[in-house]
């Protein structure tokens, strides 16, 4: 399993009144720890959609545990905790600067047409992309930084 790690600077506008890191910015982190995670795997977003896919979230959950506040980092770490050829969950943990961790989460995604959102089959259409998901799903453990 590959595991990406992305490191954010908590700026202001994150927060709220208190100096907390304001809960729906976790939400744009977890965005950020995936495409970190799939640039990593040598893939992006981007080329797949000017080739009309599309990968929406179809469920997504955050479970709080402790507050990140204004002037720390955040470490995101980035995983495909599931994987079938048609559907991707992929599992975050962000980590406060003395590595405890303050949220964890899973999305889950499937690709779909532009067009029409039916899914299609990673496997058929993105061959490579399906090999490397299933190379890097959970199983052993590659941290990678950046």
């Amino acid at each position: 399993m590959m595991i990406a790690e992305k490191i954010v600077e908590i700026r202001y506008a994150e927060t709220d009144q208190m100096g907390v890191v304001y809960h729906a910015n976790y939400l744009v982190w977890m965005e950020i720890g995936r495409t970190s995670l799939m640039e990593k795997l040598g893939f992006r977003y981007a080329e797949m959609e000017e080739q009309g896919i599309l990968a929406p979230v179809m469920d997504i959950q955050v479970s709080y545990k402790i507050a990140v506040r204004y002037g720390e980092k955040a470490t995101i770490r980035t995983w495909i905790e599931h994987y079938d050829g048609l559907r991707t969950h992929y599992a975050y943990e962000i980590l406060n600067e003395k590595g405890q961790l303050a949220a964890s989460g899973i999305s889950k995604h499937a690709c779909v047409k532009k067009d029409t959102f039916r899914p299609i089959s990673v496997r058929k259409q993105f061959p490579a992309w399906h090999e490397a998901c299933e190379l890097h799903k959970k199983d052993g453990v590659n941290v990678v930084q950046g």
